[in-house]
This record gives C-alpha cells, sequence and structure tokens, in this order.
C-alpha cells in the first residue's frame, strides 16, 4: 500500500496535511514505507480532529480528557464532568467494560493510571463499578497518584474507588486482595488511601516488605494482544518514531536512579530514589520469556538511567548467549561510556540510547547537580555515535535562573553537535516545578518563588513558580523547536541564530569550534589494573613462516581474522603468536569469567615473554584493537 498512499491524492487530505512542504526533506527518497506511515498518521489524525470537533471535544488516540487530568489541584472540574451524560466515547468504553465485567465476575479490579490523559476513563471506569457491581472493590494507582495524589484528602473521590496505592504496587495489591478476603485488618493496609468515617485516611501500618526486583517475576504479555495494536509515525523524528512505531518489550534493568542527585527530578520520592539493580542473568532469562511469549525480540529499557556497569553485564550475557536482540534505553552522558564500551554495546544489540543534555550550559549543569559538562557529553555522543548507536538528547529550557543570553548559548552548543554528527535526534522541554523535586521543595536555593503555597485537596505536583531574572521563557519555545527540526535534517545549521526567533536576541558568546575542540582534547588514558579485557573476535587461523633479513632468521606466526566484513592478518614472533593465539580463547566475550588487564599481564609474564608494556602497546595489539579487544 504505501506506494499508492504516497501518490498525491490517495487519502483525504485536511489541516494536518498542511505541513507537507517538506516530506521528501524529511524522509528522502528511500523511506516510502515510513513516509506512507507518516502520512496514514496524518489521515488519522485528521479523523481525530473531526471526532473532537463534532463528537467529543475529549477525544485523542492516545489520550482521553487530559485537559480535565491536567486541571487544578481541586477535584471540582473532573466532578463535574463525571456528572455529565456519557460521551460517545464514553459509552463505547463503558460498554467493554461491561462485557468484562460479566465474563471475569472479579473480586477486585485494579486500574494504573500512568498519565493525566488515562485519569477520566479511570474516573469512569470505577464509578460504573460502584454503581452496577457494589460487590466488587476498586482501586487505582500508578504514575498518576505516585506523584499527584500524595496529599490527597478529597473525600468524593472515594465515590469513585475504594483504595488508592502509592509506589510499587506488589505488596500494597497483595494486601489488598488479603484484606477483601478477610485476612488483614484494613489498618495493617500497605501505602493506600480509603475514606473512613468520611475522611481521607492514609493506612501503612503493614510490617510486611516489599518485594525485591528479583522476586517479582517476568511481566505476562498474555492478554495484551500486541497483533492489534497500530504502528503511528507522527513526527519525523527517529527516537519519537521508536516510542510509537514497533513492538518493544517493556522491562526494568534497575528499579529507582544510581545518580540520583538533579534537582528538577523527584528524587524524593520512592521511584527515583530507592535505587536497586537487577543482574544480567535475571534479564536476560526474562528477556528469553518475553521473546518465547511475544515472538518479539525487541526491548526497550525503561530505567530513569541505565547502570553502566549493569549495561556491559547485560551486553557480555547477550552475546554469551548468542540472543539476537534490538534493545535501547535512557542513560546519563557520563564518562564511564568508553569508545569500547559502546562498542560492546552495539555488538549485544543496543540500537539507540536517550539521555539528558538538558541545558546545555556548564553552569546550569551544575545548579542542576547533572554530574557532566557540555564537553564530557560531547564527548560520550560521539563514542555511541562512532559505534553506530543512534543518540537522542533530552534538552530543556527555562531552568531557573536561566537568561537569555544562556538559552542562546545552549542553542548553539545543540547546534554544533549536530554540526559535528554526534546527535542524531533531540527535543526540547521547557522546565516545569514539581513539588517533589529538590527546585520544589527548597525554591529559596535556586532564586525562584512558588506563585502559591497552597495544597489543594486533589492533585499536588505541578508548582507555578516566579522566575525573578525576569527572562520569558515561553517566548523560546518556538525557536527553538523550529531550529532543532531543521538541524535533525541537516538543514540551517549555518544560519545566525537569531534568524530562528521573531524576537530580537543576543549573539552567542560560544566560540564556533567549541565542540570540535571538545571532541579533538585527548582523553586521558589511564588502564587501570581491574578493567577488563575482552575479545569480540573469532579465534584465527594460524600458519607458520620464517623471516629473514640481513642474515639473521626469525620464526615467525601469521594470525589469520575473518570477521562479518573483512579478513585481516597479524605477522609476530611465533613465541607471541602461541601466546595470542592461547589469551584469545580466554578472553572470547563467550566465556564467563573475565580477565582483568593485570590478569592477562600475568599470563603474559608467566610466559617468559619480553616487556609487557612494549607488546600491549604495540603494533600487534593495536590492530587487534581496531577490530574487537576492548579494554572495559
Amino acid at each position: 500500500m504505501s506506494h499508492l498512499i504516497c501518490q498525491d491524492g490517495f487519502l483525504p487530505e485536511a489541516a494536518r496535511f498542511a505541513q507537507l512542504d517538506d516530506l521528501e526533506w524529511a524522509f528522502g527518497s528511500m523511506g516510502t514505507q515510513d513516509k506512507a506511515k507518516h502520512l496514514a498518521t496524518l489521515y488519522l489524525e485528521d479523523l481525530s480532529d473531526l471526532i473532537q470537533e463534532c463528537v467529543d471535544p475529549h477525544f485523542g488516540f492516545s489520550r482521553y480528557a487530559e485537559r480535565l487530568g491536567r486541571s487544578d489541584n481541586q477535584f471540582d472540574e473532573l466532578y463535574e464532568a463525571l456528572q455529565l451524560d456519557y460521551t460517545y466515547i464514553d459509552q463505547l468504553l463503558i460498554d467493554i467494560l461491561q462485557n468484562r465485567m460479566a465474563e471475569i465476575q472479579p473480586g477486585l479490579v485494579a486500574i494504573s493510571v500512568p498519565f493525566p490523559g488515562n485519569l477520566y476513563a479511570a474516573f469512569r471506569c470505577g464509578q460504573w463499578i460502584k454503581q452496577h457491581c457494589p460487590g466488587v472493590k476498586v482501586a487505582t494507582g500508578g504514575g498518576f497518584a505516585n506523584t499527584e495524589l500524595r496529599s490527597l484528602s478529597e473525600p468524593r473521590v472515594f465515590e469513585f474507588f475504594d483504595f488508592i496505592t502509592l509506589d510499587d504496587g506488589e505488596a500494597p495489591v497483595e494486601h489488598l486482595i488479603e484484606h477483601i478476603a478477610g485476612k488483614r485488618p484494613l489498618e495493617l493496609l500497605k501505602r493506600a488511601f480509603a475514606l473512613i468515617n468520611g475522611k481521607v485516611e492514609y493506612l501503612n501500618h503493614s510490617l510486611s516488605k516489599d518485594y525485591k526486583q528479583a522476586e517479582t517475576g517476568t511481566p505476562d504479555y498474555s492478554d495484551l494482544l500486541l497483533d492489534q495494536y497500530i504502528s503511528v509515525l507522527e513526527i519525523a523524528n527517529p527516537m519519537h518514531r521508536m516510542w510509537s512505531d514497533g513492538r518493544w518489550n517493556k522491562l526494568t534493568m534497575a528499579h529507582g536512579c544510581y545518580w540520583g542527585k538533579c534537582t528538577f527530578c523527584d528524587i524524593s520520592l520512592d521511584y527515583i530514589k530507592v535505587y536497586e539493580p537487577l543482574t544480567a542473568q535475571l534479564l536476560c532469562d526474562r528477556m528469553e520469556e518475553l521473546i518465547a511469549q511475544t515472538g518479539q525480540n525487541g526491548f526497550h529499557f525503561v530505567d530513569e538511567a541505565a547502570p553502566p556497569a549493569l549495561m556491559r553485564a547485560l551486553a557480555l550475557e547477550i552475546i554469551r548467549r548468542k540472543l539476537i536482540v534490538s534493545w535501547w534505553t535512557n542513560i546519563r552522558f557520563e564518562k564511564s561510556f568508553s569508545r569500547d564500551l559502546c562498542l560492546l554495546l552495539r555488538t549485544s544489540g543496543c540500537i539507540a540510547v536517550s539521555g539528558g543534555l538538558e541545558v546545555a550550559s556548564d553552569r546550569l549543569l551544575e545548579l542542576i547537580q547533572k554530574g557532566v559538562t557540555v564537553a564530557q557529553v560531547a564527548r560520550v555522543t560521539n563514542h555511541f555515535t562512532e559505534a553506530g548507536i543512534m543518540v537522542h538528547a533530552y534538552l530543556m529550557y527555562g531552568f531557573p535562573t536561566q537568561t537569555t543570553q544562556e538559552t542562546i548559548d545552549s542553542l548553539e552548543m545543540v547546534r554544533q553537535m549536530f554540526e559535528a554528527g554526534i546527535l542524531q535526534s533531540g527535543f526540547w522541554h521547557q522546565f516545569a516545578m514539581t513539588a517533589h523535586s529538590p527546585v520544589g521543595l527548597y525554591p529559596e536555593q535556586f532564586g525562584v518563588q512558588k506563585e502559591s503555597n497552597q495544597v489543594g485537596s486533589f492533585a499536588n505536583n505541578d508548582l507555578v513558580h516566579i522566575d525573578p531574572t525576569g527572562t520569558d521563557h515561553d517566548a523560546f519555545s518556538y525557536g527553538l523547536k523550529k531550529s532543532l527540526l531543521n538541524f535533525m535534517h541537516g538543514v540551517g545549521l549555518d544560519f545566525p541564530l537569531h534568524e530562528w526567533f521573531e524576537f530580537k536576541t543576543p549573539r552567542t558568546s560560544i566560540p564556533k569550534n567549541y565542540i570540535a575542540e571538545a571532541l579533538q582534547e585527548e582523553e586521558p588514558f589511564s588502564l587501570k589494573p581491574t578493567a577488563k579485557i575482552v575479545w569480540l573476535g573469532t579465534a584465527p587461523a594460524v600458519s607458520h613462516f620464517t623471516k629473514t633479513k640481513k642474515g639473521k632468521q626469525w620464526e615467525m606466526a601469521a594470525l589469520t581474522f575473518q570477521d562479518k566484513k573483512e579478513t585481516f592478518r597479524l605477522n609476530v614472533e611465533q613465541t607471541h603468536g602461541a601466546w595470542l593465539l592461547e589469551i584469545l580463547q580466554k578472553l572470547s566475550a563467550s566465556n564467563a569469567e573475565m580477565l582483568t588487564f593485570q590478569e592477562v599481564k600475568a599470563h603474559y609474564e608467566a610466559a617468559s615473554l619480553d616487556d609487557f608494556e612494549l607488546f600491549w602497546y604495540g603494533k600487534a595489539v593495536g590492530v587487534l584493537r581496531e577490530f574487537g579487544l576492548l579494554v572495559l
């Protein structure tokens, strides 16, 4: 169908198609299927606009009544909407719910609400169940409750739900089941809100511990009809495409964030604060289970920031098990991501990473406590790019005390990174102050003020703040996003920055070659004795010959290696050849145990060979380093 869809006039075209002037520029001449998928998505979004205008103003394909979920910290507007007659979409939802309730006849219905766009529908479901199945208990939890409802005091919420749980759900839901079965008193629930004598009470007197991540089991996709979901391509951004197109099994390498210091982040909450990594073996076991169940071998690790050491262990375990998988995740751009580690990740199937560059200004990165510098981020993104792994950068504007000059300088840093080819994708987000971040908890330390200290009875997370520096951050939104879209397609990299904005902006203070020079800086090479040495290549074929020069003869070994693309040959003295043959076998990534640099050196010296450092930093090992000998 893609050829037909790409022909002018095949699909009906409404307002969404007005943006198509640059479609060839976005997709090139080869991306017929991608272009067709994008056009088909625009057609669906045109239909969505029609539905919003004529049938239901709340409609959206991936969210419903999101504005009501994002309304103020009082419950009034959402409550009033829930008293109205069902919309057409509501009726579709309730018909499906009614059939499922009759089929399953549950004693407890637990509804996860990750985002504001899921909130209204969850309340509608709870409302119907309470009215028509009075013996069934209804609970909710998930990301929205965990961030927005921690100070809940609104009793009307419990006309729709019996319980609201916070944070990790395994133990709280198990306690609810025990309570409903009459095996646990109400006061011994875990992290749960309930209405007692007309008042909202928080119940958390259980002495039971939470389940460890290793004990939660493998996610079960058996009732999720993945083959019935459409894949969409709404904008020509390579990373956004991965979020909405294709099938990805979701897993987590580690609960929480190993860094846990960024001042804009909810680091006081459990989902960030409690760091608990899994083992590479257990992760691979779960991956194999999911491949068998879903038939899909693509994985999205949904970590806050995947730990480099665990990514290394996971990559090695994938290689050992000979799994053919593709995977991507979120990271911090920290210096642990060396050239060699990035090559290892690519070999295991890593296809993309996303990470926070945030505000590309060293002063603000220090204020954010990101733990990186712009130059360091540039070097790390270069390592990923050279390894063939796509890099997406989260970008932020409007952080407290950020000046107009710093915003322009930040854009210049981003421009130079695209110019250098070390970023493939990015997205600008405007800073939002949240109640559980250090900025929200201690605004005076960041030079901002909360507009109001009043705590609402319902949702309390997003805070309106006043930045006394007076910069109008909203004004930058369109120009930043327009310039980034162009940069991603290699367009406008030579434009003066002021041309992206419809108001006067200062000149950048960043030197034009700042990023280029950062990439040329020699990274300090200090090989730790504990560094792991891994050989990704195959065992060589060996032949022997005699080398003669000026009347002298040496017995030589020719080691011929073959990888997936080419053959290369090493000529070394026979004693070195025998040692290389033995050590490369021990260093193979398929082995369960990895040798350290110190152990490799000891093995060399035990063979009574000459100077190890001279050999290690010599030509032969240099060639092997190019073809898969990694120092990790």
